[in-house]
């Protein structure tokens, strides 16, 4: 098992913040979605000790494989995340299946969490599909198919005061990568605000105070710096392999310009000479870096603290004194 599973399982011993997953990914990206935000989390708050405990849904279709993984990590089911005394909760998409949120089979099972979050659960930040499926089951917003997938690295701003941005930099590259949006103005009209945007992605980073203050992320400022080529990969494969209609674009100013005329080739190739086979010949893609990291440690450290001083009853700038190794 990874080491950072590894710790995850066994949990921080020290007192700290009782943090909880809910991974709702796909069998294939399990492990690096759960490393990704452990990732996030090590570095976020380093003055904060963080236990951390993963957790899945019911109605998640899961293969053999799938389910093995969940039980050598030590995932734990719905009714243990109810009885575990967390003080926070990151609940992840996954890839949707229908056009329809509420058709999706893990719809129930995370209409459940939702209800418990906002009832009696504590303060929790969704991303991407779950932010989705949270505004349109407590607030009835319908998100809006894109003509295009909004896929790759945006350029984006802050808007406005709020203690979770107030160090991000004026500009920042977020990634993101999703056929639907929320609107913007059906936010406001339910009382979320905006705390960051892009120009060209819209809506990223939300807020609103229901019970607990809920984060919403449209985007992956956790993702690592492989993450959007392996997603490019991947539906790459899918089309040869008949999976996918369309052949997909490139992800935005992710790739270099040598390789970026080496993906053309190769699709101009592959749209003739389609077969599954042709993989064997895809590019070799240099490693790179994820410039969207520091943006979730600056954000998730400043939610990480704000919660630290509830708890605690001290101000967010003292949460951390007593915690440090």
């Amino acid at each position: 098992m990874p080491a950072i599973l590894e710790r995850a399982r066994a949990g921080r011993r020290l007192e700290g913040l009782k943090l909880g997953i809910v991974n709702n990914m796909p069998d294939a990206a399990l492990l690096s979605t759960a490393r990704q935000f452990l990732n996030v989390i090590d570095t976020a708050a380093p003055e904060l000790r963080v236990f951390v405990s993963l957790y899945s849904l019911g109605g998640v279709q899961r293969s053999d494989t799938g389910r093995r993984h969940l039980a050598e990590n030590s995932y734990q089911d719905f009714a243990q995340l109810m009885a575990a005394g967390l003080d926070a909760v990151i609940v992840t998409g996954t890839e949707p299946k229908h056009a329809h949120l509420k058709d999706e089979p893990f719809w129930n099972s995370l209409a459940n969490l939702l209800d418990w979050l906002d009832r009696d659960g504590p303060p929790a930040a969704f991303s991407c599909l779950a932010s989705h499926a949270a505004v349109l089951h407590y607030d009835g917003i319908e998100r809006r198919p894109l003509k295009d997938k909004c896929f790759g690295l945006f350029e984006h701003s802050t808007c406005g005061h709020d203690d979770l941005t107030v160090a991000l930099p004026a500009s920042f590259r977020v990634a993101h990568s999703r056929w639907n949006e929320v609107p913007a103005e059906a936010l406001g009209e339910c009382g979320y605000r905006i705390l960051t945007e892009s120009h060209d992605a819209g809506v990223e980073l939300f807020v609103k105070q229901r019970r607990n203050r809920m984060l919403f992320f449209q985007g992956h400022p956790e993702y690592d710096a492989q993450t959007l080529g392996r997603e490019y990969v991947r539906d790459v494969r899918r089309y040869l392999s008949g999976e996918r209609e369309t052949y997909p674009n490139t992800p935005r100013l992710y790739f270099n310009a040598t390789e970026k005329e080496l993906l053309d080739r190769f699709r101009a190739r592959a749209t003739g000479e389609r077969h599954a086979s042709l993989m064997d010949q895809f590019p070799v893609l240099a490693n790179r870096i994820a410039p969207g990291r520091t943006v979730a440690g600056t954000v998730f450290g400043a939610w990480l603290r704000e919660i630290a001083a509830a708890k605690h009853d001290v101000t967010p700038a003292l949460a951390g004194v007593g915690y440090g190794a």
